[in-house]
């Protein structure tokens, strides 16, 4: 398996130069394309390949004057920056280029400074027009406006914008995209749409070119002054200072927590502990006696048409019941996209927790995901996370971006890690997805998530059931009408009838999570009879 890992990383920053010096001198569109070419991260070459690509597309179907970039001194716009730089020189082809090449720049370059923006990101801005010859247009009114009016004066058709999936403006767009309703018109280019935050870092430290210095200082996604804050997952204690610290951006291990710091103010605390919520649940707050609810839904046609059974919907029911869960409903859908959606969206918005199983795979019939992704309105998007899982489960039969099973739900996947799984457990806001196709599978997924969860306080394990059976001999008809008033001066009890067969006795079932309520329904049951007429059974 390739990867650009941590330790990469760290030697490439050692090879690079610091932010806090001039830009390198190495560092010309050819050398650009001939660093990426050299070096050995093959996803990182398909992601330059394809962008290039991209670039060379938009300025084939427009001219030089009715091209723009966006730039605004962030790391993704740092990534275009060069990425336009290299397809520029390659577009025109490298005899009809000058050897200095970083002048040569002629795509026109949108900078909007804002008064709230870091210190920081102007100067790397204005340095990075000077050394490379970037004709800036300043504008200082708010976006769209100031789009309006530079739209009036220019001939400008396409403007190239270095927005990634997980991005909140990438929703809905692809590689072109013509802007949006209520917007002046102009073709949004996205060369990097599908890049990652590892993708990102790969490639600004293989080309060893400069970015702004907040990334070493700890921030991984960088807004206004008043909204952004250094990630505090890349904290540590600088034990010679006494003092917080920060690492350096390209060493937060989970991209998609770029925008950890990226948050107006921090929740207030209760008590001096924050509190930890999980699917809408406050785990500190909520009583032990609290009635929490789950649904299982299992995709199968193959259960529907009586070729296969669901086993797993029986032993995940016992489960769920084991640590205090009730279960509101078990389904069956087809392997069909909006079933699946229309299942989930109806379970999750009145469920504490939805599991659901089935149809997850590159097969055409697994729609789960896409199912879970169109539930919440949100598209599927490429994981890298999951695609280097997957690459190293599966090697050379995982093709990139073409592996249909990298894809997940856009911006609400959380990927549950455990040593004891090959695959991580896929979590979507309160829906958990197993990928088990058998008990014993879904035995060890289910174990996995119990300690994951439990550990993290996502998981609120509720006050035990308590049950009781007892059997009889009697009529249902006899029984039926005790039975439904018992149920009417115990509403906070489970009473339920059944028989396994006709000829066995008849069954009643108490339960809930008050034991001496159990026992009080019991003997108030029996009271109604002679002695003798029930007898107790141990279910367990």
């Amino acid at each position: 398996m390739e990867s650009f890992s941590r330790r990469d990383l760290e030697l490439e920053l050692k090879c690079s130069p610091s932010p806090s010096q001039d830009f390198p001198f190495l560092s010309s569109q050819m050398e650009i394309d001939k660093a990426i070419k050299e070096c050995d991260d093959r996803r990182l070459k398909t992601k330059y390949n394809n962008a290039i690509y991209v670039i060379q597309r938009a300025l084939a179907l427009y001219s030089i004057e009715e091209v723009a970039f966006s730039f605004n001194g962030g790391k993704d716009s740092t990534v275009l920056l060069h990425l336009l730089r290299a397809g520029y020189f390659l577009h025109k082809g490298e005899q009809s280029c000058t050897n200095g090449g970083v002048q040569d720049f002629p795509i026109r370059t949108i900078y909007f400074d804002c008064p709230s923006a870091f210190p920081e990101i102007n100067s790397f801005t204005y340095d990075a027009a000077n050394t490379y010859g970037l004709h800036l247009d300043i504008i200082r009114s708010d976006f769209k406006s100031g789009l309006e009016a530079l739209l009036k004066s220019k001939p400008i058709r396409a403007i190239f914008l270095g927005v990634r999936m997980g991005d909140p403006t990438a929703v809905g767009q692809e590689q072109f995209s013509p802007s949006s309703l209520g917007w002046p018109p102009f073709m949004r280019v996205n060369p990097i749409l599908d890049w990652s935050y590892r993708d990102v870092w790969a490639f600004l430290l293989t080309c060893k070119v400069c970015y702004c210095s907040l990334y070493d200082q700890g921030y991984t996604s960088i807004g206004s002054i008043y909204d952004t804050v250094p990630n505090s997952l890349l904290s540590f204690n600088n034990s010679s200072s006494n003092k917080e610290a920060f690492r350096p951006a390209y060493l937060l291990s989970d991209g998609r927590l770029e925008r950890a710091g990226r948050v107006k103010k921090l929740p207030h605390s209760v008590g001096g502990k924050k509190p930890v919520v999980a699917n809408g649940l406050t785990s500190m707050d909520l009583p032990k006696s609290s009635l929490l609810m789950a649904s299982a839904i299992a995709v199968g046609d193959e259960i529907l048409f009586g070729t296969a059974e669901d086993q797993l919907g029986h032993s995940l029911c016992k489960k769920l019941h084991s640590i205090g869960w009730s279960v509101s409903q078990t389904t069956v859908v087809r392997n069909d996209v909006d079933s699946v959606a229309e299942e989930v969206e109806r379970r999750q918005s009145t469920n504490d927790m939805v599991f659901i199983y089935g149809g997850v795979g590159p097969l055409h019939s697994d729609a789960t995901l896409a199912g879970v992704a169109k539930a919440f309105g949100v598209r599927l998007a490429p994981d890298e996370e999951f695609e280097e899982y997957l690459r190293h489960l599966i090697g050379d039969q995982c093709t990139g971006d073409r592996n249909e099973m990298a894809l997940l739900p856009e911006r609400i996947t959380e990927l549950l890690h455990h040593e004891k799984l090959m695959v991580p457990l896929i979590k979507c806001k309160n829906v958990i997805i197993f990928t088990a196709t058998n008990v014993l599978e879904l035995d060890d997924e289910w174990n996995c998530l119990i300690e994951l969860m439990r550990s993290g306080g996502e998981l609120v394990m509720a006050q035990p059931f308590v049950s009781k059976c007892l059997t009889t001999n009697l009529a249902d008809l006899e029984v039926a009408q005790p039975v439904s008033k018992l149920c009417l001066e115990f509403p906070d009890l489970y009473i339920g009838c059944y028989r396994i067969s006709r000829r066995e006795p008849l069954r009643i079932y108490f339960e809930g999570k008050d034991q001496d309520r159990i026992e009080s329904a019991k003997e108030a049951l029996c009271k109604k009879f002679q002695p003798g007429a029930f007898s107790e059974i141990n279910l367990s």
